[in-house]
């Protein structure tokens, strides 16, 4: 089919909006139109989101999906407005576009508390787009798709709809606001159905119905109801292709060997490893070795057999030497960030108040597909076949690596089998397109072995908390928090660009955001030297610090003989959050730590990417050990989109939080970790998992869900310990002090 209409000819924008002010230059380059992400291509775009053709809809969901549902869901705000099924439509993720930017994620790196309504702070959230658009980020992160596409993808489906009734109406000389819309056709007074493919050449031949009003959701079809989403089915049956599934004609396999993270070969002999079956090359890449076969079973066993020595770099790597670092962050006392500093602290704590210090360790991402990318080099043009939440980067790395534009590099985005934040950098992609340019015109598939993985993950970093406080039986009058890190922010802007300025913010994420009125409370962030190159990983800041304040807290109500529950309730002064705690308490029925002989009942909140989010997890000391008998979650989310979904997202969350607090480490010793693979890294068994009720409120601005449901799960569960047993742990994971039935 011919091309029959482009975007940045008819001047159609979604979600721009005018600003007065600035220089010329910077108005220009803000309100200039955004690049046609179609242009060149054979398709009927009807706007960046939307394509008909003969064969019917494609709906673009540009965010990438990780096994969340994010493809879906971004299609299900299109397809709503547009009168179609998603189930009908074809969903992909588009091209590589700076159409597809990113503005709530910028919007959610504004320095501001999410509870802050503030005119300063919703000024800086409005003007967020000028930034998000003069940036281009196509990423995905931080629980942002939903907010993200929640106005920009229904707007793209009624801008589709009304343009298809005007084309129709056009046709047969009626007036638009006459004709309907149905199951994907346009509806004629007398009835007569037109399918939207009918209408497609003449829709994207004329100037886009920009004018739209958005349905209210008294009339929505699919959004706000349980979806029958189609994804399912693959992702349940072991149908659903991953990237790691990919096979291309004539396509080569690759693995590698890598030296620990900023080290070198010091020494190689390839001889060995050439020389076994299908092993054709052994190559040299940017701190290893890569070995290219006809499979990838030969290329891992040449690998293992590659004759090959490494230097270590000149940092940290025992870790022992990094928990010291962390230490010796905290004695300096340099001051990264104190973004909370209410009343005086000092004044306000004394000889004899609380103080505690509490640890938690690296965490690896260990998605359940392993890394890999398929990649095809030519003279003039780069293909790579990957999953990433950073595709406009990956094109950049591959653009530097090949010396080709970047209008040369296509990037066909994967579905993700699991990254929890590994997705977001792209070592591997820049490998595979390393080793593709050694054997131009044949596509190369890269493929890491588990073991690589876990010893070339960049893992949350390892942190230090220390905490001071004072409470009576009134309530926490002083809190002193501060959190000794290695960036994440430095860290991982350092490898997939080039690392900010200023605080990182996420060091204290989690803490200094939330809505306690204590009247004396202090936040720092204190950034300590990287050993290990560190990374998001699922909840970032917040996984940790919603461990340290959430333990710390409840600490501090048990030494004043206050019942938990009742103790945040106190301190909170955030409406939607108030709900959200006397949620979990009608929930769970609560009455108190003490759940009967041998149990205990631990709560813990937390209010991370917007969402305010309570817990309570009981526990029963056995003669096995400790068991969870019964967990509940309640989160406000503003508007439920999928119960399903949703409620899938936080139970999981909470029980990928649950597992890590039970089990999960790395150690390291001579820059590699101990744990080599899942069985010496296990999450939570399936005998092990307690059953989670969940509950959602919608109360708060809508946000996402895929991260909120971590950050309270471990001081939950530690807090439930300490009720059943009067242990109170503050080392994560909390099978180093106790054992799990």
């Amino acid at each position: 089919m011919p091309r029959v209409g482009r975007i940045a000819r008819r001047g159609f924008l979604i979600g721009s909006v005018a600003v007065a002010g600035g220089v010329a230059f910077g108005a220009w380059r803000y309100a200039r139109p955004l690049p046609d992400p179609f242009a060149g291509r054979d398709a009927g775009a009807l706007n960046p989101y939307v394509l008909i053709d003969a064969d019917g809809v494609t709906l673009v969901a540009p965010r990438a999906d990780k096994g969340q549902g994010a493809r879906w869901l971004q299609a299900a705000l299109i397809a709503e407005e547009l009168d179609i099924d998603p189930a009908t439509a074809r969903i992909v993720p588009g091209p590589v576009s700076a159409t597809y930017y990113n503005r709530a994620l910028i919007s959610d790196f504004m320095p501001f508390a999410p509870t802050d309504t503030g005119w300063l702070a919703e000024t800086a959230r409005g003007a967020a787009d000028i930034p998000a658009r003069l940036l281009g980020w196509q990423m995905t992160g931080g629980s942002s798709s939903t907010t993200d596409g929640f106005d920009k993808l229904r707007q793209a489906g009624a801008v589709a709809r009304e343009t298809l009734k005007q084309a129709a109406a056009l046709r047969h000389g009626l007036d638009r606001g006459d004709l309907n819309t149905a199951e994907g056709a346009v509806i004629l007074p007398d009835g007569t159905r037109i399918p939207y493919p009918d209408l497609a050449r003449d829709a994207a031949a004329m100037p886009p119905v920009t004018q739209v009003v958005l349905r209210d959701r008294s009339q929505w079809r699919w959004l706000g109801k349980p979806m029958a989403r189609a994804d399912v089915v693959a992702k349940s049956t072991g149908t659903q292709v991953y990237g790691i599934d990919l096979v291309l004609p004539d396509m080569l396999h690759a693995t590698v060997r890598m030296a620990p993270w900023g080290g070198t070969v010091a020494r190689l002999d390839p001889v060995a490893a050439e020389g076994l079956p299908g092993v054709l090359r052994v190559l040299p890449i940017t701190g290893g070795v890569a070995v290219l076969a006809r499979d990838t079973w030969s290329a891992m066993r040449a690998a293992q057999a590659l004759d090959v020595e490494f230097a270590a770099p000149d940092t940290a790597g025992d870790q022992q030497a990094i928990w010291a670092a962390l230490q010796a962050a905290h004695d300096a006392g340099d001051i990264d960030s104190r973004k909370r500093d209410d009343g005086d602290v000092d004044a306000a704590i004394g000889p004899g108040d609380f103080t505690a210090e509490y640890r938690v360790p690296f965490l690896a991402h260990a998605p359940l597909e392993p890394m890999n990318a398929t990649v095809l080099v030519t003279d003039d043009a780069c293909t790579i076949w990957a999953g990433t939440q950073v595709p406009d980067f990956a094109v950049a790395r591959a653009a530097a690596l090949t010396g080709l534009p970047e209008t040369a590099i296509r990037l066909e985005n994967q579905m993700i089998g699991g990254s929890f934040g590994r997705r977001l950098e792209i070592d591997f992609i820049a490998q595979a397109v390393q080793i593709a340019m050694a054997v131009p015109g044949r596509p190369v598939k890269l493929t890491w072995s588990r073991e690589e993985d876990f010893a070339h993950d960049q893992p949350r970093p390892a942190q230090i908390a220390r905490v001071r406080g004072r409470v009576t039986a009134d309530g926490v009058q002083a809190l002193d928090l501060a959190v000794a890190s290695p960036s994440v922010i430095a860290s991982w802007f350092g490898r997939v660009a080039s690392a900010p300025p200023g605080p990182d913010l996420s060091i204290t994420t989690g803490a200094w955001d939330q809505p306690f009125a204590i009247p004396h409370f202090r936040v720092t962030g204190l950034r300590a030297p990287e050993s290990v190159p560190v990374s998001s990983w699922r909840s970032v800041g917040a996984s940790s610090n919603g461990f340290f304040l959430g333990t710390a807290l409840d600490e501090m109500f048990a030494q004043a003989g206050i019942d938990p529950l009742e103790g945040l309730l106190r301190l909170c002064d955030h409406a939607p959050s108030r709900a959200v705690l006397e949620g979990v308490r009608d929930l769970s029925g609560w009455t108190g730590r003490d759940a009967g002989q041998g149990r205990g009942r631990g709560v813990a909140f937390c209010l991370s990417f917007g969402v305010p989010c309570a817990q309570v997890v009981e526990v029963q000391d056995t003669p096995q050990g400790i068991r969870l008998t019964q967990a509940f979650a309640v989160a406000d989310v503003g508007i439920v989109l999928d119960p399903v979904n949703a409620d899938a997202q936080l139970s999981g969350g909470m029980l990928f939080g649950l597992g890590h607090a039970m089990n999960c480490e790395l150690t390291y010793r001579d820059h590699r970790p101990d744990q080599t693979n899942f069985h010496a890294y296990e999450g939570l068994r399936m005998h092990q998992a307690p059953a989670v009720q969940v509950r959602l409120l919608e109360n708060g601005p809508l946000r996402g869900l895929g991260e909120p449901g971590v950050p309270p799960a471990a001081a939950a569960l530690g807090n439930a310990i300490f009720a059943a047993t009067g242990l109170r742990l503050r080392d994560l994971p909390f099978a180093r002090g106790v054992r799990f039935a």
